[in-house]
């Protein structure tokens, strides 16, 4: 068939004209759907693509504009972080050719750790969107991106890839939001926090071991309890870490990370078991709400210098705290708390002169195993409350106001009984425990059961103290295993018992001793003295804890009982009245004593008399000590008389206080009379439970000075001296 001439231009024509409506759409119609308003074309490489989104669809007039660097993974395949672990490459930007750019940031949301094949990674799979900002070298003027982006994709094999991008922001146009302002702002909101001294903390980072043994103990504190946490570290080249394990404290509010750390040394290098202690760290730690997506829920990114820890290997670290926690439970023995408790034992071993030598070590290892059920009983306290996430203390028992009223009237009794108010039984068991197996109703002798019931008592009413010593022992108990908790309690008991187990070897110290006779009466009566002041001292505690009016009611029962008691002891006053109903008031009397604390809510805290001290508030810590300030903080609380011996001696001494009155120095007041998580927290934060607790913080001591637990006017004022001196060390 012919076509003609005329034919074959219409068909030409028609051929041409469908060919440029072609190209168009293969140029114009897929640039346009994948270059939205705000974005870069993607640069598509099949298991992954790359490319620069924005907030804002113009640069506006500001000398700086946010970006973001997204990335889409197909499933399995995953990118890397800037410290990838064990493997891998981080995303890296080159941004020549760029114009009107002076310098970009590029920001890092928090990420996930992978065990691949043995190796740990850390990375983010799926999508992430890398935070950029971008300095202007001219404000108001277009800024005009090329940007190379290499970076490693990994799955069953790892792949590097090259993304060219090209992005163009033009001026004018006002703040118009982008449709990628959403996702940028979502992951910038992942970029961990670099602001201390907020609701998360990281206290400290301190080397254990050397070499293949190395590790680092990273303790960090909340205001709430932790969710789920992990803990990524980066040091300088050669430097590597681990994945931690991690053991929560103090209500879930403290935790500690241990992970395995160390240096590689670089080609050339000979020297092996290079030490961790002073290099600079950067320590990003990430909870996730184990409740929840489990995305992360807190960031925080903080600047630390490695400390020494005091960890060697576990047998000798045990070894070590067995033996520091025999010498603090001896020397517990001559804390404030325990002196009114002495009263019981010196009459105990004076009841002993003149005694046989069988009779003496029988008494004296019962009462020896009295105090140690007392601190096995402690151990599954402090056990069972860990367990269930409370937050677990030295001395906390006395922070409950029926324990404050139940020791009371256990003291008040004793007193009465020294006193020799008691002519005849008190009823059912509260005379049986404490008069009949008392052991010091006059004319009666000492019975087993009532040495191990002194011995129990000794304890519970030593409690309140922290001793040298002690508070190292109880810290290191509780962020241990359940055995090694029941050990180190064990050998506290042993310390706490050894002046009366040195009678058990010795007995015939107390044989020699002169025998009892009428002087017995007018030393009991100054014993029973001494009971009846430490009784008060409790009374005064409950005041503090619930209120005035509260502390009054219990004070006047009290009296009440020893009244009911004296009647009893003169009976010739009182022969009119049945022996069963003096029994029965002083049952009802101690039952209302008990009950009493439940009847009042606790009071609010008093605000402090003196100027000199402010409320505690850690997240103030901090700013203080950037501005130049020196901040010592001192934890007590009312039943702690350690803690008012250090008030009294030195803390209001007139050299001390005038320099926590100065401008340069705020001094801080924790008060732990009642429970408080916070102060829990922070205590834990040092491996502290228990107080006296005393800190000095300054710039030149960011983390802290702990001072001892006894302290001088000589240790204040030195700690204070040395925190204020400005150094470039970043840790104590």
């Amino acid at each position: 068939m012919t076509i003609n001439p005329l034919s074959r231009l219409f068909l030409s024509s028609l051929m041409t004209a469908l060919m440029v409506i072609f190209l168009a759409l293969l140029r114009v119609g897929p640039t346009a759907a994948q270059s939205p308003p705000g974005a870069s074309p993607w640069a598509d490489k099949g298991e992954s693509r790359v490319r620069i989104i924005a907030p804002k669809i113009t640069a506006g007039e500001g000398d700086s504009v946010s970006l973001g660097l997204e990335f889409l993974m197909e499933p399995g395949w995953k990118a890397y972080w800037r410290s990838p672990g064990d493997a891998g490459l981080p995303p890296q930007v080159d941004w020549s050719g760029s114009t009107n750019l002076a310098a970009a940031e590029i920001f890092w949301p928090a990420p996930r750790r992978y065990l691949d094949h043995g190796l740990e990674t850390v990375g983010y799979e799926k999508e992430v969107v890398l935070p950029v900002t971008a300095r202007l070298e001219t404000p108001g003027l277009a800024l005009s991106l090329n940007a190379r982006v290499d970076y490693l994709v990994c799955k069953e094999i790892c792949i590097p890839r090259q993304a060219n991008l090209t992005f163009e922001l033009l001026t004018g146009g006002g703040d118009e939001p982008s449709p990628f302002a959403v996702r940028i702002a979502r992951y910038a909101a992942l970029v961990p926090d670099s602001q201390e001294g907020g609701e998360l903390a990281v206290e400290r980072v301190e080397a254990l071991g050397t070499g293949e043994n190395g590790r680092l103990r990273i303790t960090a504190r909340s205001d709430r309890p932790f969710g789920d946490v992990d803990v990524f570290v980066e040091g300088p080249p050669g430097f590597w870490a681990g994945a931690p394990k991690v053991r929560k404290l103090a209500g879930d509010r403290v935790v500690v990370l241990i992970l395995a750390a160390g240096v590689t040394p670089s080609p050339g290098d000979d020297r092996k078991n290079l030490s961790l202690v002073g290099m600079p760290l950067i320590v990003t730690l990430v909870e996730r709400d184990v409740n929840g997506d489990a995305s992360p829920s807190r960031m925080l990114e903080t600047r630390l210098t490695v400390g020494a820890g005091t960890e060697t290997d576990d047998l000798g670290e045990l070894l070590g705290i067995l033996a520091i926690a025999l010498l603090g439970g001896f020397i517990l023995n001559l804390m404030p708390c325990v002196l009114p408790v002495l009263s019981l034992k010196l009459l105990g071993i004076i009841d002993h002169g003149g005694g046989e030598v069988i009779a003496v070590r029988r008494s004296f290892l019962a009462t020896s195993a009295g105090i140690l059920f007392a601190f096995m009983m402690l151990a599954s306290l402090a056990v069972g409350l860990r367990i269930m996430g409370v937050s677990v203390g030295w001395g906390i028992q006395f922070q409950q106001p029926v324990f404050l009223a139940t020791m009371a009237v256990v003291l008040t009794l004793f007193a009465c009984n020294l006193w020799g108010f008691f002519e005849i039984p008190l009823p059912g068991w509260m005379g049986d425990l404490t008069i009949r197996h008392g052991g010091h109703l006059q004319g009666r002798p000492h019975s087993l059961e009532g040495q191990f019931l002194t011995g129990a008592f000794a304890t519970l009413l030593a409690t309140p103290c922290s001793a040298p010593f002690l508070g190292t022992a109880i810290g290191f108990a509780m962020v241990r295993s359940v055995a090694e908790t029941y050990i180190i309690f064990f050998a506290l008991g042993l310390g706490f018992a050894s002046p009366y187990l040195t009678m058990v070897v010795a007995p015939k110290l107390a044989v020699y001793l002169p025998h009892p006779g009428q002087w017995m009466v007018s030393l009991r009566r100054l014993l029973g003295l001494a009971l009846a002041f430490t009784a008060l001292w409790l009374v005064s505690v409950l005041a503090a804890q619930l209120s005035v009016a509260a502390a009054a009611l219990v004070a006047a029962l009290l009296l009440a009982m020893g009244a009911v008691l004296w009647i009893q002891a003169e009976g010739k006053l009182w022969s009119s009245l049945p022996p069963s109903l003096m029994r029965l008031a002083v049952g009802v009397l101690v039952l209302t004593v008990l009950v009493a604390p439940g009847r009042f809510e606790e009071a609010p805290p008093l605000p402090s008399p003196d100027d000199i001290w402010r409320p505690f508030d850690h997240a103030t810590i901090a700013p203080l000590v950037q501005s130049g300030h020196v901040v010592l903080v001192d934890v007590t609380a009312g039943w702690c008389l350690t803690c008012q011996v250090n008030k009294k001696l030195v803390l209001d001494r007139t050299e001390v206080a005038q320099m926590l009155a100065s401008d340069s120095v705020t001094a801080m007041r924790a008060d732990w009379t009642r429970r408080d998580d916070n102060i829990a927290a922070y205590l834990a934060g040092f491996g502290r439970f228990g107080i006296p607790f005393n800190a000095v913080y300054g710039p030149a001591t960011p983390r802290g000075i702990v001072l001892p637990e006894l302290l001088t006017p000589a240790q204040v004022i030195d700690a204070v001296n040395r925190a204020g001196k400005r150094i470039s060390s970043t840790m104590d």
